[in-house]
């Protein structure tokens, strides 16, 4: 979870001599809010070294959390994924509603299904409500939240730590507990998709909780918008051979639909 700041001084402040996580958390929600820190900044209001807060910035960078700079840093792509939740469902929605729709025909009566955590696979839910004797199992919080309403949807929620910022639970628990259930699909997400590097995520936890309901399912469709393909994100979970059906939108670029079909990857398109 991660601070949401709406007064810096008095976070300074209060945070004074902060721990070490504390004092990273704090970095990373400058660096969303104004999109650049400074090295003095942080050693004046934190009352820490520069060497501690260089060493900060080269663990937030190795992480792809941020960008070093001469005197500071800049916030990446990933800073921005790790605050906006919210912001982020609605981009680019109108695909992720049509990968999802689509998706979800593939889904019948009875069946045990993993719904990984991401805001394409919570749209999934919209799509869903009208099975019988469907089972779910989950990570994410809102998909819970949607189909706990429906007495004909058995749920499953995996136990473990949660994570506000990204709406769903990781940690060793839910890695283990994942382990205790087999789904004959498994609907998964990626932050980026190659032939060469595979599924990869932003963070560790994520990318690891979708590695586990792929060894623990049959079957493994991966939803991912086409402004993800042939991208490469932190850190690589799964090879591209662990999936049997790439979902995606009709944006995705004709050289790399031919180049993924000539390598054996089932992609389906959704037309919006």
């Amino acid at each position: 979870m991660y601070v949401c700041i709406e007064n810096l001084n008095q976070l300074f402040m209060y945070h004074n001599s902060m721990i070490p996580e504390l004092r990273k958390e704090l970095i990373l929600s400058i660096l969303n809010k104004d999109g650049v820190l400074y090295t003095q900044e942080i050693m004046k209001n934190c009352n820490v070294s520069e060497i501690t807060v260089r060493r900060d910035l080269s663990e937030l960078e190795a992480k792809g959390l941020l960008i070093r700079t001469h005197g500071g840093a800049v916030k990446s792509k990933a800073t921005e994924m790790l605050f906006t939740y919210d912001l982020k469902i609605n981009q680019n929605r109108g695909n992720k509603e049509v990968i999802c729709q689509l998706a979800a025909q593939y889904i019948k009566e009875g069946d045990v299904i993993f719904i990984d955590c991401g805001t394409t696979l919570s749209l999934i839910t919209k799509f869903i409500t009208g099975f019988n004797r469907l089972t779910v199992i989950t990570t994410s919080l809102p998909v819970i939240s949607e189909l706990i309403k429906f007495p004909n949807i058995r749920l499953s929620l995996i136990g473990g730590e949660v994570d506000i910022e990204r709406q769903a639970i990781y940690g060793s628990v839910a890695e283990n507990n994942i382990g205790m259930y087999h789904a004959n699909k498994a609907f998964i997400g990626a932050d980026g998709l190659s032939l060469k590097k595979g599924l990869s995520s932003y963070d560790e936890k994520e990318g690891f909780i979708s590695w586990q309901m792929i060894e623990n399912s049959e079957e493994v469709f991966l939803l991912c918008d086409s402004s993800k393909i042939e991208k490469n994100s932190f850190v690589k979970y799964a090879a591209i051979t662990r999936i049997h059906h790439l979902i995606t939108d009709q944006s995705i670029a004709p050289e790399h639909l031919k180049l993924y079909r000539d390598n054996g990857v089932d992609v389906i398109i959704g037309n919006a």
